[in-house]
């Protein structure tokens, strides 16, 4: 492996750049869900510019060497989502021999949910809600023993946090100091309706700061706050002594820039038809 690649991120992006690299991340979201006929374009768009932001800004990788062991990790723990993970790694450089609308295809190593067998480029396999957690918090203190400085991030639902093990891992992560820093898509969906009406979460900014992580919150649309809460999650980290595990609450909207999709728990895990795909491609247009 070439030591002498220099990680991402390199490119210095304006918001109005990567707001455009977003709306195109979104018009592939929409292409992968309907070339499969399956898959969870909802919580996918409404994801699209944190991602962006992420993968063009934020993480230090690599992507043509993608097991540089000094790279940043991020666990996905909502593994339903991951058309929008494929399509932001795609734009960032990884995997530039596979092919997109290969998504969800037999043969193909863009499985419905991420697989490390399959996609060595992702950190964890998903499927099973609520375990992403766990895997982040397990992972950061692995890699504090080997005295490693790079980053783990998660990525959450508020759907997830319904499950019991969530909650233990909030728990051993602030017991334990774990340098995690997570972030909740937080949309007030799932797929059998609206949380609150499934599995009412109550406030969960309260319920995170009170077992004692660190709390900041935004709109997951907004590029240039995105951005800074990124940032300052990451200096909360290093400037405390005692490290405090970070919780970043995205308030987003599912199905974001699709106007028969927003909002609408019945597009968490189905494909558009020809023609609906068609007007979501027409309206995802940046201006």
């Amino acid at each position: 492996m070439d030591q002498k690649l220099p990680p991402l991120p390199m490119q210095s992006l304006t918001d109005h750049q990567l707001a455009e690299k977003a709306m195109e991340v979104r018009r592939w979201i929409v292409r992968m869900c309907h070339a499969a006929q399956s898959g969870h374009p909802g919580g996918s768009l409404g994801l699209a510019d944190i991602f962006t932001v992420l993968y063009l800004d934020i993480l230090r990788i690599r992507p043509h060497a993608s097991d540089w062991e000094d790279r940043d990790r991020l666990i996905l723990s909502n593994a339903h989502v991951s058309p929008v993970r494929y399509a932001s790694m795609k734009m960032a450089g990884f995997f530039p021999d596979i092919d997109l609308l290969s998504f969800r295809k037999f043969g193909s190593p863009l499985q419905g949910h991420p697989s490390t067998r399959y996609l060595p480029e992702v950190e964890n396999s998903g499927g099973s809600l609520g375990q992403g957690l766990s895997v982040a918090v397990g992972l950061a203190l692995g890699l504090r023993i080997q005295k490693k400085s790079c980053r783990v991030f998660v990525s959450m639902s508020d759907g997830e946090c319904g499950e019991g093990m969530t909650w233990e891992a909030i728990t051993a992560a602030v017991h334990h100091k774990a340098p995690v820093i997570a972030f909740l898509d937080h949309n007030g969906i799932q797929i059998d309706g609206k949380t609150k009406d499934v599995c009412d979460l109550g406030d969960l900014a309260d319920k995170f700061q009170s077992f004692g992580w660190g709390l900041l919150r935004t709109d997951g649309h907004n590029i240039s706050e995105i951005r800074r809460i990124f940032q300052e999650a990451m200096a909360t980290m290093s400037e405390n002594e005692v490290t405090v595990p970070q919780m970043i609450l995205f308030d987003t909207i599912p199905g974001k820039g699709v106007s028969y999709m927003e909002n609408d728990y019945r597009w968490h895990g189905k494909a558009p038809n020809d023609e609906l795909t068609e007007q979501a491609l027409e309206e995802l247009q940046f201006s």
